[in-house]
């Protein structure tokens, strides 16, 4: 029997593709401080554009795409440490 909270996991450092398209705009680079919730990333799917947004503050570490990439459901697109 666990009497500890379970460890919240559904918050990620790592931000994946949710749809399959294409980048429309990346607004972070390596380096960039981040807040919850802040865009980092503009991606089109079937005629629409979808904002993608930070899920934890930090530090972007990584950015796999550029404008214009295309990328499938679960591609990674950005890491925040």
């Amino acid at each position: 029997s666990q009497d500890r909270p379970q460890k919240e996991t559904t918050v990620s450092n790592r931000i994946d593709s949710p749809l399959d398209g294409n980048i429309l705009s990346v607004h972070v680079k390596v380096g960039d401080k981040v807040k919850t919730g802040q865009p980092v990333a503009i991606l089109e799917a079937m005629k629409m554009e979808n904002e993608i947004q930070a899920e934890v503050e930090g530090t972007v570490t990584e950015v796999s795409v550029q404008k214009g990439d295309h990328v499938a459901l679960g591609d990674h697109i950005i890491t925040i440490e």
